[in-house]
């Protein structure tokens, strides 16, 4: 497999043969954790430490399980009662977390930039669990798996990603990922919600819904980033919904097989309609949160593989 990268900060770092390795290791995980056979020792004497500095169930769970089942010592801080907290600057938290000498550092926190600097000061591998509205490069790659196994491919797609893009580093990432695959990407959502210079995203943006979802085979709904907000970007909640909720009159636009993703965690109601979210025919949020699992165990088997430069097969 071709992947040389000592950390994962961002998709942006990464070339389609990269990608495209992630997600075929990913793929053997993924059977591989539906066939029972879920614990190996690939990281088996590594120490895995989760910085998670905002809140979070989906990823650090996630990511715990992920280092649990390749067989590492896994250790969540509880960052909201770190010394940070005394006005321990995040350098010197480093700092002391590299005098421990760990193998794995799974970092997200609030302001973009941080894990990038958070990589300067250690010698472990760093691997960005989101940070600020820049990156969150897991999600995608899971994301970009699901869509993979649902569509047999990941080029030449239709992608629509719709709602609150100027807050969303989800969108970012996808962004940026789907783009190296060669796939066509539409954004959809009020220009509050837009992010500036938009048009040098190599996007097309639409402000109607239902005229961004025709034809679309991918259908990628957003979370309302409140906790990011610090104005009025939309009118209401309702209005929103009625304007941009995705509901089964407004998917009807879409192709017939197109999927609906969402990274969770969904305001039903709001961005989705909840029978729709559910709707197994159409809908596959669930296997988004499977195929995280198998993501984040690809990306630590490559990095600790990379920085042994020594390929490790997967366990059986």
């Amino acid at each position: 497999m071709t992947f040389r990268a000592q950390h994962l900060l961002g998709i942006e770092q990464l070339s389609p043969t990269e990608i495209t390795a992630i997600l075929d290791l990913a793929d053997q995980y993924a059977d591989m954790n539906r066939s029972g056979r879920k614990r190996g020792d690939l990281l088996a004497g590594l120490t895995q430490i989760n910085m998670f500095f905002e809140n979070s169930t989906r990823t650090q769970a996630s990511f715990e399980i992920a280092g649990k089942r390749l067989g590492a010592d896994v250790m969540n801080m509880a960052m909201q009662a770190s010394s940070i907290k005394k006005g321990e600057t995040l350098i010197d938290t480093a700092l002391t977390l590299n005098a421990m000498h760990p193998d794995l550092l799974v970092v997200r926190h609030p302001h973009s930039g941080a894990v990038n600097l958070l990589a300067e000061k250690v010698n472990c591998a760093v691997l960005n669990a989101g940070d600020g509205r820049h990156e969150h490069p897991t999600q995608a790659l899971l994301d970009a798996l699901t869509i993979r196994r649902a569509k047999g491919r990941l080029h030449r797609l239709n992608v629509a990603i719709c709602g609150d893009i100027a807050h969303s580093r989800v969108a970012r990432s996808n962004i940026l990922l789907l783009g190296k695959m060669e796939n066509r990407i539409r954004l959809i959502g009020p220009p509050t919600l837009m992010p500036a210079q938009i048009d040098h995203f190599g996007v097309e943006v639409y402000e109607d819904m239902r005229e961004g979802l025709a034809d679309v085979d991918v259908v990628m709904m957003l979370r309302l980033q409140r906790e990011r907000m610090d104005g009025g970007f939309i009118p209401s909640e309702r209005e929103y919904y009625h304007r941009y909720g995705l509901d089964t009159e407004k998917l009807s636009h879409a192709k017939d097989d197109a999927i609906v993703m969402h990274p969770g965690p969904m305001n039903r109601g709001v961005e989705i309609d909840g029978t729709l979210a559910d709707d197994i025919n159409r809908s596959v949020i669930q296997e988004q949160v499977e195929m995280g699992v198998a993501v984040r165990m690809a990306c630590m088997h490559l990095l600790v593989e990379a920085r042994n430069a020594q390929p490790v097969g997967v366990m059986v």
